[in-house]
């Protein structure tokens, strides 16, 4: 295509978005409109989906050790433990730490109510806190850590804990949430497609005079696209940035409310720099595409003349 006739559709297409007026305004509104939804999901399923695995990974294994276990017995479980493949940290946490731990969680409350257990009178039990590399492995490595007692005597493990019962119940709904989350999108995109893909023809067709004269002069079919390419591609870029900058700039805003604040949940929003790309590329992506895609369908019933 020689540079000449490139301008030249370009010029066209651009035309065509500011002459149409009325029509021009129901596209982008149906295209802002449509993708706003569709983003608002996007970003509420990106969120559950982060959410969901911040709540997977707290999930964690804790060994209680038999009291007055021997040092050479906690520093050869801990070798044991440190082999199995899936375990990805160990950490010792002595009673004394588990005690000030347990005061700082329960606050002035717990400072009144453990006092005169230090010492011999502390309680707890000396404890390994386990991660592991997945977290649905976390069963079979309790399991495992559960069998380092068979033949020892003493037994140097009181008790394995990861929750159990629990965590499966937590992994069920978590997957949950994410399928009902992807299928939601899913669906909303294609309603998306059909709106917008449906409103731009209803545009196009309100030209199909002027598409019949340009073929009955001698335009070619390639010649009659192009400005309607631009114009479907226009539409959509414009149509897609609105509901884009809108959703980025109101997320944004709630990340730095000063309100929000869930760390007593031990939860974080997804960062805006993890989110504004993956929202960006795929609300301008689409709408640009489904611009395009509906400009090109509708155009291509009037060639035929």
């Amino acid at each position: 295509m020689k540079i000449s006739t490139a301008s030249r559709h370009l010029r066209e297409g651009t035309k065509n978005v500011v002459r149409n007026g009325w029509m021009t305004f129901a596209s982008i509104s149906s295209i802002a409109i449509s993708l706003f939804i569709l983003g608002i999901f996007v970003l509420i399923t990106l969120n559950v989906n982060d959410v969901a695995t911040q709540i997977e990974q707290q999930v964690e294994i804790n060994v209680y050790l038999e009291v007055n276990t021997a040092q050479d017995q906690i520093t050869a479980l801990e070798t044991q433990i440190k082999a199995i493949p899936e375990v990805k940290t160990i950490k010792f946490v002595s009673k004394e730490e588990g005690l000030v731990y347990l005061r700082e969680k329960l606050g002035d409350s717990g400072k009144a109510l453990l006092d005169g257990f230090e010492g011999d009178n502390n309680p707890l039990n000396d404890a390994f806190t386990i991660e592991v590399d997945d977290p649905r492995n976390v069963a079979v490595v309790a399991d495992q850590i559960s069998a380092l007692n068979v033949g020892k005597d003493p037994k140097p493990i009181y008790k394995v804990n990861y929750g159990k019962g629990t965590v499966e119940a937590l992994f069920k709904v978590t997957k949950i949430a994410r399928w009902i989350g992807i299928g939601i999108v899913v669906l909303l995109s294609f309603t998306a497609v059909f709106l917008i893909a449906n409103t731009i023809k209803v545009t196009i067709l309100a030209r199909k005079r002027e598409i019949s004269i340009m073929k009955l002069v001698g335009a070619t079919n390639s010649f009659i696209r192009w400005p309607f390419f631009i114009e479907g591609a226009l539409l959509g870029l414009i149509g897609s940035a609105v509901p884009t900058a809108i959703i980025l700039a109101g997320y944004w805003k709630l990340l730095n409310l000063s309100s929000l604040n869930l760390n007593l949940l031990m939860i974080k929003l997804t960062p805006f720099e993890d989110i504004a790309p993956t929202l960006t590329v795929l609300l301008i992506g689409l709408g640009i595409v489904i611009g395009v895609w509906g400009s090109l369908i509708s155009v291509r019933k009037f060639l035929r003349v």
